[in-house]
Order: C-alpha cells, then structure tokens, then sequence
C-alpha cells in the first residue's frame, strides 16, 4: 500500500478553563497485588466492560495479567510475551519489549508483543492462539477495536516511519492493510474508536520534527485510508478516549518544560479544541468513566511527579490530582462499579500493586 503523507487541516482555538469544579474526588479504596516478579515494567490497562475481566500488560511477567473487577483479585496470566528487554545499563529498552497494548475483542483477548506480532489469546484457557506478524522489527503498542465492522487496528510507533496494521477479528484474521506516516516524526500513539462516525482516530504525537505540532489522524476502518488530520498544537498528545458530546480527551505529553503541562479537549464533529485543561500534563494513558461523568490521566510526568489526573467531563474542569510513584503512566476504569484502577510499579516510591480508587 502507498504510503500516506500526514497534513493538517483547518485550525483551532483554545479556550483555557479556570476555577474549582463542582465534581467528586476520588479516594483510595484498596489495591490488587500482582503475583510473580516485582512489577516494574508495565503498559496498557483494558476492561471488558460486559464481563468485568481486567487485562493488564505485564512486562515483568512477560505476561497479560488477568483480574476479576467483581472480586478484585487475580485470577490468572497469557504468558509467553518477550517481556521486558533490557539495554546496556539496565534500562528497559521499551522499543522491543512487550507486551504493550492489550483489548478484548470479538470472544478473544488481543495483545501487543515487543516482537511486532499481535498475539490472540483465548480468554477460557489463557493460551495463545495465533500470532500475527506486522512485518517489522520494534513492537506493536496501541491497540483500539471497531466493533461494528470487527476491525482491529495496532500500531507500530518505534519503526521509521512508524505504520499502523488493520486486521478483521472474524476467524481468518485477513490483514485489511497498512497505514504508513511518514510525517510522523515520533512515532504514533494512541488510538480510539468513534461509535459515532465509526472511524478510528489516532494520536500524532509530533508532524516534521516540530514537537510543538501534532495531530489526531482521522481513518477510515474497513479501507486503511487517512482520511483527514485535525491538528492540535502544544500538547504532544499520546494518550486518546472519547468522551460525551462527540468530545475526546488527549493525554498531552508537554510537561511544562517546552510546553505548558496541560490537557487537551476536542470535539470530533468540529475537529475543534473546546478546552485547554491548566495544572494537568505529561500523560499518557487516558480513560473516560460515564458513570462518574469523569475523564483520567496516567500522568507521569507531570510537574512535580506522576500523578492520576481527575476531569470533570462536563465542565471540562481539573476536580483533582492524586500523587503517585512507581511510574505511573496507564488508568483503566469499570463502568459497573465505578472504580479506577491504576498500575502503580515497583520504582521510584512505588509499592508493585494495582491502585483502587472511587467516587468519595
């Protein structure tokens, strides 16, 4: 397939939003211990909001953990992922390591490997069923599922230029194509599914080298096309969750050095920013709760030290932020209970367990 040349179209206005929110915090309620190796090397966060079932890339392990959120306990692990690899030095070289991005989709669970393969596990037996390559030589991250037209896509960020790999979820897991970003000058993050429009959008992170200006790539799921660019300046953003009103949160890595550490709301109809969020940055996952009526961001380098940033979704206000160690850059949520689960890992005053958290 050609490769698909990034442009941005239209331009934004930010609007800054100031003062206390009217919304409830959130309070610790317990955490998950994580059997096996000290966790210090971790990633993406999943629920199966139908079942409860609680996925969890687990570098350390060389796993996906799985969790009951009715019970709040582990109860099992797909292993077999490269798990963390390390550099010279002793750092994590997160390029090759896995797993990454984990979902739940079509009766299976679809995980991330350091490897560029995208393993299929079978959620009865935790074993894996099949892996696919994606043809290159750094992992495979994000992952984000259609589920009307039983699509997956899963991106290759670390490649140069980083691509995009759409595969169906029916049984013969067809390759529907490849979407290469050649503009895209740090790689590609997260990306989302719209029920709206039913189109995949996709966080740029940088266009042309230029970290102050990035994107949200527009695609169109059953043809592997770009089909538009809505770009966002000073934000980086990684992490991508939709919220209400067509409205999506970006998880802006700008961390107040460069950039203002703040967070970014768009609205997906306007391709617009409807709110630039102050006192909240350096995130990379992000979460919406329509229980709670709250976004949240895995906000690891935030000024000051990581924390769990807490997003009135209505007023698009800052309700709170809750410091945490232990590197804290992934936040899933349940829709049942309203609870909050973010990984706290093994480092930097961090204690290796899953954190807990609901509505006070």
């Amino acid at each position: 397939m050609a490769h698909q040349r990034l442009w941005a179209i239209g331009f934004t206005a930010t609007v800054a939003l100031t003062g206390p929110a009217a919304a409830t915090e959130l309070k610790q309620v317990g955490t998950i211990e994580i059997p096996g190796q000290p966790m210090t090397s971790f990633d993406i966060s999943f629920i199966d909001q139908a079942t409860g079932r609680y996925y969890f890339a687990d570098r350390s392990n060389k796993a996906v953990d799985i969790f009951d959120t009715k019970t709040e306990r582990f109860i099992g692990r797909a292993d077999g992922f490269v798990g963390a690899i390390m550099k010279d030095g002793g750092k994590v070289n997160t390029h090759v390591s896995g797993p990454d991005g984990v979902l739940f989709a079509d009766g299976a669970i679809w995980a991330g490997d350091g490897d560029s393969t995208v393993k299929i596990i079978d959620p009865a037996t935790f074993k894996t069923t099949a892996a696919i390559s994606t043809g290159g030589k750094t992992r495979m991250d994000e992952i984000a599922f259609d589920p009307k037209d039983h699509v997956f896509i899963g991106v290759n960020n670390n490649e140069d230029p980083p691509y995009a790999t759409l595969i169906s979820t029916k049984p013969d897991h067809a390759v529907i194509g490849r979407l290469v970003f050649n503009d895209a000058t740090d790689g590609v993050e997260q990306s989302a599914y719209n029920p709206d429009d039913g189109l995949f959008y996709m966080s740029i992170p940088e266009f042309d080298k230029d970290p102050k200006k990035g994107g949200v790539a527009v695609i169109d799921p059953l043809t592997a096309k770009l089909l538009k660019v809505l770009p966002v300046e000073n934000c980086n953003p990684a992490g991508l969750a939709f919220g209400p009103g067509g409205n999506f949160i970006l998880g802006c890595q700008a961390d107040g050095k460069e950039m203002p550490a703040e967070t970014v709301i768009m609205n997906a109809k306007s391709g617009s920013v409807v709110a630039v969020i102050p006192g909240i940055g350096g995130s990379d996952m992000v979460n919406y709760n329509a229980k709670n009526g709250q976004y949240y961001t895995a906000s690891w380098y935030n000024p000051g030290g990581s924390v769990l940033g807490v997003i009135d979704a209505v007023t698009n206000r800052l309700v709170q932020t809750i410091p945490l160690g232990g590197g804290t850059h992934s936040v899933t949520s349940s829709e049942a209970t309203g609870h909050v689960y973010v990984p706290v890992g093994a480092t930097d005053g961090g204690d290796g367990t899953i954190h807990i958290f609901a509505p006070k």
